[in-house]
């Protein structure tokens, strides 16, 4: 059986669209490799794990990590997003950019309850991780140590068995430089 080139694939966060570019001096284009921010890289890994496309390399940006966080965390995110989802995803969307001052209106989408959910429990699995890189994969991830939406530093100790980790000084869960 023979495997179907693979166009490259980005997938976009949580009330993010056509963002890729925000990433372009770390984004490796090309016909074999899956990416995605925050949300987005939920959904890319999901389809790395289970596509029978060629992958050569999987990026994840700022991957949503939330593991780490307490139920009644994720109740409140949740409950905050019903109650009002316009100031919530106000709030969200300056907390994602921190401590940058980029316009990134241009990439804004509204999200959704159900994405939210999605990325607030979803467990990252450890034994689909292994398999993709046993499978040759390369799975790279970055990190901003200034990042307000996850906590860098237990998405570095989950991830640091399977990814290279590239964790990025002064920048946010954009991974932006405050100055840009």
């Amino acid at each position: 059986m023979r495997l179907k080139a693979l166009c490259m694939k980005f997938f976009s966060g949580f009330c993010f669209q056509n963002e890729q570019e925000i990433f372009s001096d770390l984004f490796q284009e090309g016909d074999f490799v899956v990416a995605g921010f925050s949300y987005g890289a939920i959904k890319a890994f999901e389809y790395a794990s289970t596509s029978r496309d060629r992958i050569d390399k999987l990026q994840l940006f700022s991957p949503a990590f939330f593991q780490d966080k307490s139920e009644k965390f994720k109740r409140l995110q949740t409950i905050s997003f019903a109650k009002n989802p316009d100031k919530y995803i106000q709030n969200f969307l300056k907390r994602v950019k921190y401590p940058s001052n980029k316009d990134t209106t241009k990439y804004f989408q509204n999200g959704v309850s159900e994405e939210l959910k999605k990325l607030l429990y979803y467990e990252w699995n450890e034994e689909k991780i292994q398999t993709l890189k046993d499978n040759g994969v390369e799975i790279e991830v970055y990190l901003g140590e200034k990042d307000k939406i996850i906590n860098p530093n237990s998405a570095l100790e989950f991830f640091e068995s399977f990814a290279d980790i590239y964790y990025i000084k002064d920048a946010g869960h954009l991974i932006i430089y405050p100055s840009i």
